[in-house]
C-alpha cells in the first residue's frame, strides 16, 4: 500500500514477479488493510500463469471474502489461484503444541484439535513368518 501511495506499485509488483516461486504464509492471520485485497489481486493477476505460488492459511476458501473484505475480490483471487492449483488440506493437531497439550485448558484444546502425543505401537515384523511359527536360533533372536 505504501508503494501505491508513492506511485511505485507497478515497480513493486514487478519485484514480486521476479522469483520463480513466491511463498505467502498465513493468509488471514493478520487483518488485511482496506484495499489490501485489491492490491493482492493485482499481484496474483500479474503472476498468473507466469510464476508459481505457495500460499498457506488456516482459513477456508469460504472465509476469504471476510479475510479480504470483499467477496468479489476474493472470488477473483480464488479463480486465478485455483486454476492450476494443487490444494493440500492438513487437518489434525498442531505439531508445535503437541508436547504441551496437557497444559492447555480443555476448551482451547478441543477447539485447536490438540491431542497429547501418543506412543506408537512397535512396528510389525516384516517379511515371511518363521517356519512352524517359532524363531530359529540362527535368526539372531534370543
Amino acid at each position: 500500500s505504501r508503494a501505491e501511495r508513492e506511485g511505485r506499485l507497478q515497480e513493486r509488483i514487478r519485484f514480486f514477479c521476479r522469483p520463480s516461486l513466491l511463498i505467502v504464509d498465513e493468509i488471514g492471520y493478520l487483518p488485511v488493510i482496506a484495499g489490501g485485497g485489491n492490491l493482492f489481486f493485482q499481484l496474483v493477476n500479474a503472476r498468473y500463469e507466469r510464476g508459481a505460488m505457495i500460499l498457506t492459511s488456516n482459513r477456508g476458501f469460504a472465509e476469504w471474502g471476510d479475510v479480504f473484505g470483499d467477496p468479489v475480490v476474493a472470488t477473483a483471487l480464488l479463480d486465478r489461484l485455483l486454476h492450476h492449483a494443487v490444494v493440500v488440506q492438513i487437518e489434525g493437531s498442531s505439531y508445535r503444541l503437541r508436547q504441551h497439550a496437557e497444559l492447555m485448558p480443555e476448551h482451547v484444546r478441543s477447539k485447536a484439535l490438540i491431542t497429547p502425543p501418543s506412543f506408537a505401537p512397535p512396528p510389525k515384523p516384516r517379511g515371511r513368518p518363521p517356519k512352524n511359527g517359532h524363531l530359529s536360533p540362527s535368526s539372531g533372536a534370543a
